[in-house]
């Protein structure tokens, strides 16, 4: 075929490209773009040619005014710009990542006679390698279920429930101290439920302050603030046909709760900066281990808001209440370090292993694990004993040794103290906990752990 020839089919092999191809002019219009490219950017062909270049709002071009030339991008005062990864956004106002090439066109005098610019879309790509570093972090949770291990009743419970919540739409929200697992229990949720094709996103959202946690919710276009250099799409937006999960719900602001209450209702959202509405497909699970219902009589929580996100609630019970699975947590944890360290160390020592029975974990299973580690590190071989122990956990023994008061077990009146708090709050376990001193998780156990009928209480 020959060069005029293949002029005149310039067209129909541009269109038979994956990448999207547009030429610009030296104005900086749009001369002409493909098929691709329309797919891409979501303007039809007629819309694009005659319209800036800064119609694709790439947050990577800049557009330079140095006096005497045309807007021109910076990306060209170079002549060339390779694999440069940008965000644009579509005519419908979402966002798509893309991987951008660009040279000029010069003629045979060196004259500027446009540019040649391919957009590569690398949504899928950036999406699994999010996937990939979010599974690298679960990479150690091999155990029982999805990551979780236990045989007593209380984990058996919550095994059961998670499971039918993932064949649900529902919100999830998860309650319990922190270290009890949280986090494991929503990725299992996505794991066993029909968005698990989808992307997976969390966000802790005690982490951020106001204006940064509605610029990670909800994105924000460039300029918006600020700092705002550059499009960013939200965790909500990349969550589009998945699941996200928020942690620390109970840290969010009241004027971000009214924003999160439309996105779930309306399941619309609007970026920072911008008034285009996008449409979300997502479920939403939260997790706190603060109390909503007390949050929401100071008036620090919106009543309607933990409505919407309080469909499915699950409990997760603390260490200190689930003693039978420690033992199994303990042999979980060691074969894993054994694997990684190479030590020679075969378990606990019985007076190790008491001492774990006995003391009242604080940080739970986070803390369970830590005390593990910092062992393996202090021990040589064959058996951990209460030497190789942290501190905290060797000064407990010592106190109890003593006969001094420890808090590793429970108060032989615990019942009778909680009868007397329920009683006192007319059945109300919020107040009883205030009461008490603990948090309502804790009250909502215990009186499963001793029989207590509720309704007999808020009626006598």
């Amino acid at each position: 075929m020959k060069e005029l020839e293949m002029n005149r089919y310039w067209k129909e092999i541009i269109d038979t490209m994956n990448d999207g191809v547009a030429l610009i002019g030296p104005d900086g219009t749009v001369l002409t773009a493909n098929r691709a490219l329309e797919e891409i950017s979501g303007y039809p062909r007629e819309e694009l040619i005659g319209s800036p270049c800064s119609v694709f709002h790439c947050d990577a071009c800049k557009i330079a005014r140095a006096e005497g030339r045309d807007k021109w991008c910076e990306l060209f005062d170079l002549g060339v710009a390779n694999k440069k990864r940008c965000l644009l956004i579509r005519k419908d106002g979402s966002a798509v990542h893309v991987l951008k090439n660009a040279s000029l066109l010069k003629d045979i005098e060196g004259r500027t006679l446009g540019a040649v610019e391919t957009f590569t879309d690398i949504s899928e790509i950036d999406r699994r390698d999010h996937e990939i570093r979010l599974l690298s972090r679960l990479l150690d949770a091999d155990s029982e279920f999805q990551g979780m291990v236990g045989r007593s009743p209380a984990m058996r419970s919550v095994f059961e429930i998670t499971e039918k919540a993932a064949q649900s739409d529902a919100p999830v929200i998860i309650h319990g101290e922190s270290g009890t697992g949280k986090e494991l229990v929503a990725h299992a949720i996505h794991a066993l439920g029909n968005r698990k094709a989808g992307p997976y996103i969390q966000l802790n959202c005690a982490a951020l302050n106001e204006a940064l946690l509605e610029s990670e919710l909800f994105g924000h276009v460039k300029g918006a603030f600020t700092g705002a250099y550059s499009h960013r799409e939200g965790r909500f937006e990349v969550a589009n046909g998945g699941d996200i999960f928020l942690d620390e719900i109970g840290d969010v602001p009241v004027s971000i709760q009214v924003k999160l209450l439309r996105a779930l209702e309306t399941k619309q959202f609007e970026r920072m900066g911008d008034h285009r509405p996008i449409n979300v497909d997502v479920r939403i699970i939260t997790a706190t281990n603060r109390d909503l219902e007390m949050l929401v009589s100071q008036g620090k929580f919106r009543e309607d808001f933990l409505f919407r996100i309080n469909v499915i609630p699950i409990h997760l019970p603390p260490l200190r209440e689930r003693v039978e699975d420690i033992p199994l947590l303990v042999e979980h944890f060691i074969r894993r370090l054994r694997a990684k360290r190479g030590k020679d160390i075969s378990g606990l020592s019985p007076e190790a292993m008491r001492l774990f029975a006995a003391y009242h974990w604080p940080g739970n299973v986070r803390e369970l694990k830590s005390a593990l580690e910092y062992a393996f590190v202090i021990a040589d071989r064959d058996w951990i004993s209460p030497e190789h122990l942290p501190p905290r956990m060797k000064l407990l023994d010592a106190m109890k040794n003593e006969g001094e008061p420890g808090t590793a077990t429970a108060c032989p009146d615990e019942k009778r103290a909680l009868m007397d708090a329920l009683s006192k709050s007319g059945g109300n376990q919020s107040r009883a906990a205030r009461i008490l001193g603990v948090n309502r998780v804790t009250v909502w156990h215990r009186i499963k752990k001793y029989g207590i009928d509720i309704k007999k209480m808020g009626s006598s």
